[in-house]
C-alpha cells in the first residue's frame, strides 16, 4: 500500500457527503483503499449506537476510492451490507479489496472495523465501469 497523493485526496473531497461526515483516505493500492472516520455524537442514533448509514457511508467511500483512484469511471450497481456488531471504539476503519475486476464490472468486499479491531460490518459491492479502462 502507498501513501495518498494530494491529487487523490483533492479528487475525493468532491464526495462531500462522506468527507463532510468525516471520511478520510488512509491508504491506497491497486484495487484497494483503507479509509477511516472519527466517530462523533452526530454519528449516533437515538439509542446511542452508531447509525447503520455511517458504516455504509464509510464502506461506500472506501469502495469508490479503491475502484476510482487510479482512473475515475466506476459506479456502484449493487451493494449489500451485513451488520455484525456495534462499534466499540472511537474510529471506524473500512478496507475495500477488489475480488474480481472484469472488463465492465467488478466486485469488492469491504470490511468495516472499529479501532479496537472489532468487525462491525461487511459490504459487498458490484461496480460498473462507465468509462473505458
Amino acid at each position: 500500500m502507498s501513501s495518498v497523493p494530494d491529487s487523490v485526496r483533492e479528487a475525493f473531497q468532491k464526495d462531500r457527503f462522506a468527507t463532510e461526515n468525516g471520511a478520510v483516505i488512509d491508504e491506497i493500492g491497486t484495487g484497494y483503499a483503507k479509509c477511516s472516520m472519527q466517530l462523533m455524537n452526530r454519528h449516533r442514533n437515538g439509542m446511542g449506537a452508531i447509525m447503520g448509514g455511517v458504516y455504509f457511508t464509510l464502506a461506500d467511500f472506501a469502495f469508490a476510492v479503491a475502484a476510482n483512484w487510479e482512473k475515475m469511471g466506476v459506479v456502484s450497481l449493487s451493494s449489500n451490507i451485513t451488520y455484525l456488531g456495534a462499534a466499540k471504539g472511537e474510529r471506524l476503519i473500512a478496507e475495500a479489496v477488489c475480488v474480481k475486476d472484469g472488463k465492465t464490472t467488478n466486485y469488492y468486499r469491504v470490511e468495516v472495523k472499529d479501532d479496537l479491531g472489532n468487525l462491525a460490518a461487511v459490504v459487498t459491492t458490484t461496480g460498473y465501469r462507465v468509462a473505458s479502462k
